[in-house]
C-alpha cells in the first residue's frame, strides 16, 4: 500500500511512557513494545489527531528544524510495526501475533511485595557482601571442578546435579516471578538455552510498563534468590560442619551450582540478567545486536552499513564490545577449569564400564550416563528448533 502526503493513518490503541532518554510506545493490541524520541512521539499525536502525512511534516519540520522529517517513510515504519490499524479509511488486514499468554496471577502483589522492597533490596545488597567475603576469608569453599562427582556412581552424580540444578534455577525464577508480581503484572516461565545450556527464562517483557529505575530489581531479582541459598550453604559449611561425606557433598554441589550460575550472568555476550540490566541502566536498548554489528565492522567495514542508533549510544556500544568480549574470555575460562576437566573425568571413568558384564553395576552406569548424555542433547536440539521457528514467526 502506497503512502502519500495526503495520507490519513488511525492508529492502534498506544499507550506512551517516558524512559530513560527516549518513550516507550506500547502497542495495547499486541502487547509490543517500541522505543522512540521524541519527535517521533510528537508525530503520532499529531498522526491521532486525524492530521495527513503532509501537516504532521510541516508541523515537525517547523518544530525541528534540525532533523530530518520523512512522514511517508515513518508511515510505513508504523505498517511494519503493526501500529496502523486503518489507512485513509481501509481497514489494514495484518497478520498479528497471537497475544502471549501470561499468568502467575494467583500469586498476590503483597506476597511479591514482601520478598522484594526497599528494605529487603539491602538486605540482598548485605548478602552478597557477605558471601563475598566468606570466599575471601575461606577460599577452599570456592568451587572445585571435582565439587561435581559427590558418588561413584557418575550416573548418579548427573541425576542428583539435574535435580539439584532444576531446583536451585526454579528458585532463581520465582525471584523474578515474585519480583514482577509485586507491580501485580503477570509473567510466564519458557524454555530456552544459551549457549549449550538448557535454562528456564521468565517473560519480563511487561517491565516495560513501570519506570526503568524500578525494573532494575526484576532483573536482578534471581540472583538475589541465588545469594540466599548461596549464604545458606556456605553457612552450613563453616558454622555447621557435617560429618557425612555425602551430605558434605551435596551442600558443596549447591555451592558450585550457584556460583556457576552467577558467574555466567556476567557474560553478556548472551542476553543474561546482567545484560538486560546494563540495558536498563544504560538507556540503550538492542545493544547485543548494535555491538555485533560493531565488532564485525572493525573487519568488514566496507562490507557492513552502518546501523542507525540514537543519540549519544556510540560510547555505549563501544563500552559494551568490550564487556561482550570480556564474557566470551569468562566462558572460556570456566569452560577450562570446570567443564572441560569434568567432561574428561567422566569419559575416563565411563569407558571402562561398557567393557564390564551386563550384570556388573559399572556397565549399566555407563548405559544410563550415554542415555542422559542423549536426552540433554535432545532437550537442547529441542531448544534451537523452538527458538529458530520462534524467528521464523517474527518474520513471516
Amino acid at each position: 500500500m502506497k503512502l502519500t502526503n495526503e495520507t490519513l493513518l488511525k492508529l492502534h490503541d498506544i499507550e506512551i511512557r517516558k524512559d530513560n532518554k527516549n518513550y516507550i510506545v506500547e502497542n495495547l493490541l499486541t502487547k509490543e513494545f517500541y522505543e522512540m524520541p521524541l519527535v517521533c512521539i510528537d508525530a503520532l499525536v499529531l498522526i491521532q489527531r486525524e492530521l495527513s502525512l503532509g501537516a504532521v511534516e510541516e508541523r515537525l519540520i517547523k518544530s525541528y528544524p534540525n532533523e530530518e522529517i520523512d512522514l511517508v517513510d515513518f508511515g510505513e515504519h508504523l505498517l511494519e510495526l503493526n501500529l496502523v490499524q486503518s489507512v485513509d479509511g481501509r481497514k489494514i488486514t495484518q497478520k498479528l501475533e497471537q497475544d502471549r499468554k501470561l499468568g502467575f496471577e494467583w500469586i498476590p502483589a503483597w506476597l511479591g511485595k514482601l520478598f522484594f522492597n526497599k528494605y529487603t533490596n539491602y538486605l540482598y545488597s548485605i548478602l552478597l557482601i557477605v558471601n563475598i567475603g566468606v570466599f575471601y576469608f575461606y577460599p577452599e569453599l570456592f568451587p572445585h571442578y571435582m565439587d561435581l562427582f559427590v558418588f561413584d556412581i557418575l550416573s548418579f552424580n548427573i541425576l542428583v546435579l539435574g535435580a539439584f540444578s532444576l531446583v536451585l534455577v526454579l528458585i532463581h525464577e520465582f525471584g523474578h516471578i515474585f519480583a514482577i508480581r509485586s507491580f501485580d503484572l503477570p509473567t510466564r516461565l519458557d524454555i530456552g538455552h544459551r549457549l549449550y545450556f538448557i535454562v528456564f527464562e521468565t517473560d519480563l517483557s511487561l517491565a516495560w510498563k513501570i519506570p526503568a529505575r524500578q525494573r532494575n530489581i526484576l532483573y536482578l531479582a534471581g540472583v538475589c534468590f541465588d545469594n540466599v541459598i548461596l549464604f545458606l550453604a556456605l553457612m552450613l559449611q563453616i558454622f555447621a560442619p557435617i560429618q557425612s561425606n555425602i551430605m558434605s557433598g551435596l551442600i558443596g554441589l549447591v555451592v558450585f551450582d550457584v556460583i556457576i550460575r552467577i558467574i555466567f550472568q556476567a557474560c553478556i555476550y548472551m542476553k543474561t540478567d546482567f545484560y538486560y540490566l546494563f540495558e536498563n541502566m544504560t538507556g540503550a536498548y538492542n545493544l547485543m545486536e548494535n555491538s555485533i554489528h560493531a565488532i564485525k565492522s572493525l573487519f568488514f567495514q566496507s562490507k557492513l552499513k552502518n546501523k542507525e542508533l540514537f543519540h549519544g549510544e556510540e560510547n555505549i556500544v563501544k563500552s559494551y564490545s568490550v564487556f561482550y568480549i570480556i564474557g566470551v574470555g569468562i566462558t572460556l575460562i570456566l569452560f577450562f577449569i570446570y567443564y572441560l576437566p569434568q567432561l574428561l573425568f567422566m569419559i575416563i571413568n565411563i569407558i571402562p564400564g561398557f567393557g564390564k558384564p551386563i550384570t556388573d553395576p559399572f556397565f549399566w552406569d555407563a548405559a544410563l550416563f550415554s542415555t542422559q548424555l542423549a536426552v540433554l542433547i535432545g532437550l537442547l536440539i529441542y531448544s534451537f528448533v523452538q527458538s529458530y521457528y520462534g524467528k521464523i514467526d517474527k518474520n513471516c
